[in-house]
């Protein structure tokens, strides 16, 4: 096939029959695009790998390299399990035009890929390209965004009318675009990247395991002079948070805020990120006592504000020690 070459990738992790939906789905919206799928097992240890290899071999998916399985060797995360895909490039070794990130619970309408191709051909000054999200039950999913800051930490974590209308264009979902326009970030249940883009900003930073990395991609992306849109035609179903579970989570992980606090730290400066800790939880002190006072349900996860203080105490107390012991290890010795 003629035209641009695109590298779909699918990251894997205990999931291997919504997986092998989302394959079927992908190599459908993939007729007439000169490309190929790689599916990534992000160390699922449960029999996924042979599961999806066995049966991609026995529908013939992977004739002419159009779908390859791969193994992480370890699960590093979403962006550290993207990456091996990335790495791994087209089977014959070239490097594909763009790459596409789709998750292994999401499934492409026949022509959502060949709409964010077909953007991304017609509009050069874009780096990335997303689609419109929807649930099973038809529901929109909100994936666009702006990027966090102190006024929008504030506005989240306080909840209040006044507060929302003066911070409205801090506020950091943005409502479902109606058309396709330019945000700052969009989640990556399908996100179309140019790799020649990636090429000069770099892969996800893998120091984010979950949560925040498609943010510090695409705020990368903006630094470089690219844009991200939201192309609202391209279409995908998206059941969501079957690997991770969110649905079902009684209490925030630990990953959530390592990753938070990372973004700000690298992104804004450790001042930064501990103003715009400081800034929340007076927010959320606010928000639980208007509650209080008026008998309301918060609507905040259990311990949400004691974790975030307590988790960016310590990093800052680990930090310290830190610089403590490089700075008496790089104080020169006096005397003999």
């Amino acid at each position: 096939m003629s035209g641009p070459k695109l590298l779909t990738v699918i990251l894997n992790y205990k999931t291997p029959d919504m997986t092998l939906r989302s394959i079927n789905a992908a190599r459908q919206a993939m007729a007439g695009i000169a490309g190929e799928i790689i599916v990534v097992d992000n160390d699922s240890k449960d029999g996924s790998f042979e599961a999806i290899s066995t049966h991609i071999q026995k529908q013939g998916w992977d004739r002419d390299n159009h779908v390859r399985v791969i193994q992480s060797g370890h699960n590093g995360g979403f962006g550290a399990g993207n990456n091996v895909g990335i790495r791994a490039g087209l089977s014959d070794g070239s490097r594909p035009d763009y790459v596409y990130i789709l998750n292994s619970d999401a499934f492409p309408s026949p022509n959502a890929i060949d709409l964010l191709l077909t953007h991304l051909e017609s509009t050069p000054e874009a780096g990335f390209a997303g689609s419109y999200i929807y649930g099973e039950d038809d529901d929109p999913h909100l994936t666009s965004f702006r990027f966090p800051t102190i006024a929008g930490e504030f506005e989240a974590a306080i909840k209040f009318g006044p507060v929302t209308r003066l911070f409205k264009n801090r506020i950091v979902p943005i409502p479902i675009p109606s058309e396709t326009r330019p945000v700052d970030w969009l989640a990556g249940a399908s996100l179309m990247m140019r790799q020649s883009v990636l090429d000069e900003i770099g892969l996800f930073d893998e120091r984010f395991f979950l949560y925040f990395e498609e943010t510090d991609l695409c705020r990368r992306a903006r630094k470089a002079g690219y844009r991200t849109d939201y192309v609202r035609p391209s279409e995908v179903m998206h059941i969501g948070s079957v690997s991770t579970g969110m649905k079902t989570w009684s209490r925030v992980p630990t990953y959530w805020f390592d990753s938070r606090l990372h973004y700000f730290v690298k992104n804004h400066g450790a001042f930064y990120a501990a103003c715009a800790t400081c800034v929340h939880l007076a927010g959320g002190f606010l928000h639980w006592l208007r509650c209080l006072i008026t008998n309301r349900r918060s609507g905040v996860p259990p311990y949400f504000l004691r974790t975030l203080a307590w988790h960016d105490l310590s990093a800052c107390f680990r930090a310290l020690m830190r610089k403590g012991k490089q700075d008496t290890l790089s104080k020169p010795v006096i005397g003999e």
